[in-house]
């Protein structure tokens, strides 16, 4: 069994928006600009490029947050 590298752990893949959630409230955001198109959330989003590439395909409308609520 080896030990995951910080890249490794940092880029985990979720499953779906609910487990991301779990982790990270506001959702996962590419870069600290980028602006939710979806309107008005409750939490801000955990800025992260490497995670947010890891889960980019959750991020429905294309605004650079993925899972964002």
């Amino acid at each position: 069994m080896s030990i995951p590298t910080p890249i490794e752990a940092a880029a985990k893949k979720y499953k779906n928006c609910a487990e991301l959630n779990k982790d990270y409230k506001g959702g996962v955001a590419k870069d600290a600009n980028v602006k939710n198109k979806g309107g008005k959330t409750k939490y801000a989003p955990f800025v992260s490029a490497e995670l947010y590439k890891a889960n980019a395909s959750k991020d429905r409308d294309k605004d650079g947050i993925a899972c964002e609520r």
